[in-house]
């Protein structure tokens, strides 16, 4: 083997694909026991790989020489073989790093507050004292610093979160409330599934600065790639050669994760819409209402029929949930899913939105509860709007001809990410 991850499980990676991006594309997954690590490392029969959970302080006694990166934060995630003399390097510092400086997030001479206390958070610690943060604060359920004393500590600059909390499929959950901290500067969330977390989607609101957890990935497996292809290990920084590498591949993964999610009035043509983008891109497609039925086994009239809207929304809020785990998908929303904050929270995690605008005087009533005539239409119109828009990222006209508006999304869709359509 030349290059490889090893860990148990290692599931769904994202690493054989980046570095394909890299140049090191003989990359392969190598699931190990721990009764598996000693012969592993002792046959030493690799040039290079890559060390995830649960084993990146268990490679440390395989190791003949550690890295300054390995020795700060006290676990491995990167080994070379050089002539059979194996060298422990941990790269997610330097991942870490370019996730911050990419978001403009300093930590030097700031009060940091670091989110739990396991492997990444001994990653945080050790950036923090190498840029020379005023304080770390570790906070954790058991720790000396628990969330309840978290909450006092009001010179909090910089929240660094660790912990899985907010990872599906508990994404509605986040570890703390950045509304505590009215210094607040920047927020960094390693989590990466779903793209925005709960944590994540609070900064936003408040307009504070946030570092990506998946950018942290693309950037640490670049450096990695870099020492694999027998280089040397440096931090990067965003406007260089190796910057803008990752910044690529960063785009390029996200955007084939993201969901792209259109909302907008009932019979906007959301779904004659979102059908043709998703067949466009090779995305599957997904219809809230359509999926509602198929679930409960009844027709939106029908349930609206047996308990109100109120039946009818508990359920589609189940549906939005389930459809807004998804990524790389196409998903058309009913008229009043953004209409309820946790729909938004949802579709927000993994989605790109965008709002479907179709002349009133075109719009469809038949069949619909809650949009008996043009009259009632109009004032639903002047109630969502303001919501639609405040949620919406991009926006898209279907006045024309439903093929020309799914042009314009994919083509807007792709801008937003900084490349043209592959």
């Amino acid at each position: 083997m030349r290059f490889g991850l090893i860990g148990s499980p290692l599931g769904h990676s994202f690493s054989p694909r980046l570095h394909a991006e890299y140049g090191t594309g003989d990359y392969v997954l190598c699931p190990l026991t721990p009764a598996e690590l000693p012969a592993f490392f002792a046959a030493r029969d690799f040039d290079a790989v890559n060390v995830t959970i649960p084993y990146k302080q268990d490679v440390i006694p395989f190791m003949d020489e550690m890295h300054s990166s390995a020795i700060s934060c006290g676990a491995v995630n990167t080994v070379i073989n050089r002539g059979g003399r194996l060298t422990g390097y941990n790269t997610d510092l330097f991942g870490m790093h370019f996730a911050l400086s990419h978001a403009g997030i300093s930590l030097a001479d700031k009060h940091v507050m670091v989110l739990g206390s396991g492997g990444t958070s001994h990653t945080a610690r050790a950036l923090a004292l190498r840029e020379g943060a005023a304080s770390v604060t570790v906070v954790s359920r058991s720790g000396e610093v628990d969330y309840a004393e978290a909450a006092k500590r009001k010179e909090t600059e910089v929240v660094i979160n660790t912990t899985p909390v907010g990872m599906f499929p508990h994404a509605d959950a986040s570890p703390i409330s950045l509304a505590l901290f009215p210094r607040l500067q920047g927020v960094f969330d390693a989590v990466f599934n779903p793209l925005r977390t709960r944590l994540v989607q609070q900064a936003l609101s408040l307009g504070v600065p946030v570092g990506s957890g998946l950018l942290m990935l693309a950037a640490q497996a670049k450096v990695s790639a870099n020492l694999f292809l027998g280089g040397d290990c440096s931090f990067p920084a965003p406007d260089s050669a190796d910057g803008k590498d990752i910044l690529r591949a960063y785009r390029t993964l996200l955007a084939e994760l993201t969901n792209i999610v259109l909302i907008g009035m009932p019979s906007s043509g959301k779904t004659t819409v979102g059908k043709l983008v998703a067949d466009k891109l090779h995305r599957p497609f997904l219809d809230t209402d359509a999926e509602t039925e198929t679930r409960t086994g009844k027709t939106v009239p029908e349930l609206f029929a047996e308990g109100g809207e109120e039946n009818f929304r508990r359920e589609e809020r189940a549906t939005v949930a389930d459809c807004a785990a998804r990524t790389g998908a196409v998903i058309a929303t009913g008229g009043g899913a953004p209409m309820f904050p946790e729909n938004r929270a949802a579709l927000k995690s993994n989605g790109h939105i965008f709002l479907l605008h179709r002349d009133t005087e075109k719009l469809d009533t038949a069949g619909r509860p809650l949009s008996r005539d043009l009259d009632t239409l109009k004032e639903m119109y002047e109630a969502r709007m303001p919501v639609y828009k405040a949620f919406a990222d991009a926006e898209a006209v279907n006045d024309g001809s439903p093929e020309e508006c799914a042009n314009t999304i994919v083509e807007k869709f792709y801008e937003n990410f900084g490349h043209q359509r592959s």
